[in-house]
């Protein structure tokens, strides 16, 4: 006699082979086996559509709603391009848990001082690299790049730095050469996607299963990039303005391509605001030589700024370490420390921040009433 679980994992096996190309692996394959559900399938979110989704099980795409319940669970997961999710016919049913997230702080600060964000936003989901895009025109920035990099550490991913528009810079090998010092044993890429150059140093990362997420701002050439990756043109790109040097938003959507050479990847549309949500150790891995010195202060709770035997400090005034590298240190430690205070707060604190909410609300009510 054939159990249901026997049942489910037979049938389990007979569909993981064409979702392989895909990047399902042993990860997702327990989780699916500890689900007894007939008439269940997994399949991977490739685009998120405004009221749907567009899912695949390696062979063929469709269109997919979610289950009311997921609209309105709050601690539960909800769809992002990436994710493994279980279906009932066109519907999905519940996401099977990541293997890890690329998320920042939602956007909406842009501009305010001490502002914080409030909550999360999933970028993607079961990434192996992010490649953090940036143009050599007017995009290049050192200060933007170590930013890239802690929120890429800080969920837990792979980074590398892919320097697009090299035929447009007259000394390209130079910023490549700032980039390696602020990139500590990160790979480093310079592409001309004009004439091509350098795309082919990018093919190792392309081999079925793996999954390639882009991040980088509007106009350093993601789109463009897809498309000669790809072999021709699956993206839509336009020209950047000359007078700004900024460029527009020609990917409005998180679609998982599929590359002829094996792989995906997730062309994301250009990310003003670089905020931060996890912290996982992003800073640690982004500096990892003001680190290692920090590790020799004389105190423990050093905060590298005017202490007696401060080792980093004395890292500055030697040239181990640039200032303005250990003012962006500083700047992203204190961003992180308060997101990390706001997002441990007492439950008393949240408790009387609800009362307070609903008293508010009371009161607007009772005032209209009287109105």
């Amino acid at each position: 006699m054939i159990t249901k679980k026997q049942s489910n994992k037979r049938n389990t096996d007979d569909i993981s082979q064409p979702l392989l190309k895909m990047g399902w692996d042993s990860h997702f394959q327990m989780h699916l086996e500890n689900i007894s559900k007939d008439n269940f399938f997994p399949a991977r979110v490739i685009g998120v559509r405004k009221n749907s989704f567009l899912v695949s099980q390696g062979i063929r795409e469709k269109l997919a709603t979610v289950a009311g319940r997921l609209n309105h669970q709050k601690d539960g997961l909800y769809p992002v391009t990436g994710d493994w999710v279980l279906m009932n016919d066109s519907v999905i049913s519940s996401v099977l848990p990541r293997k890890n997230a690329l998320s920042r702080g939602a956007a909406g600060t842009r501009g305010k001082q001490d502002v914080q964000p409030t909550k999360a936003q999933v970028i993607a989901a079961n990434l192996d690299t992010v490649f953090i895009v940036c143009g050599l025109d007017r995009d290049f920035n050192i200060r933007r790049i170590e930013r890239y990099l802690t929120l890429v550490y800080n969920c837990g991913l792979n980074p590398a730095i892919i320097l697009t528009k090299a035929d447009l810079h007259p000394d390209p090998e130079h910023p490549a050469g700032e980039a390696q010092t602020v990139a500590f044993g990160v790979p480093v890429h310079l592409i001309s996607a004009k004439d091509c150059t350098g795309i082919a140093s990018l093919e190792r990362y392309f081999s079925p299963g793996r999954t390639i997420a882009m991040v980088g701002s509007s106009g350093v050439g993601k789109s463009t990039l897809v498309n000669r990756l790809f072999g021709k043109d699956v993206q839509i790109t336009d020209s950047v303005s000359q007078s700004v040097g900024k460029g527009k938003h020609t990917t409005s959507n998180r679609d998982l391509i599929m590359m002829p050479q094996g792989g995906m990847v997730i062309d994301n549309p250009g990310i003003r605001e670089i905020a931060f949500w996890d912290d996982e150790g992003g800073i640690e891995n982004a500096f990892p030589e003001i680190e290692n010195l920090a590790r020799a202060c004389r105190f423990s709770d050093c905060s590298h700024t005017n202490e007696p035997d401060c080792q980093v400090l004395f890292g500055v005034k030697n040239g181990e370490i640039r200032l303005d590298r250990l003012d962006s240190y500083h700047k992203m430690k204190r961003e992180l420390m308060y997101l990390s205070q706001r997002q441990h707060k007492s439950a008393d604190r949240v408790e009387k921040e609800r009362w307070k909410e609903v008293s508010l609300k009371l009161k607007a009510m009772k005032k209209r009433r009287n109105q």
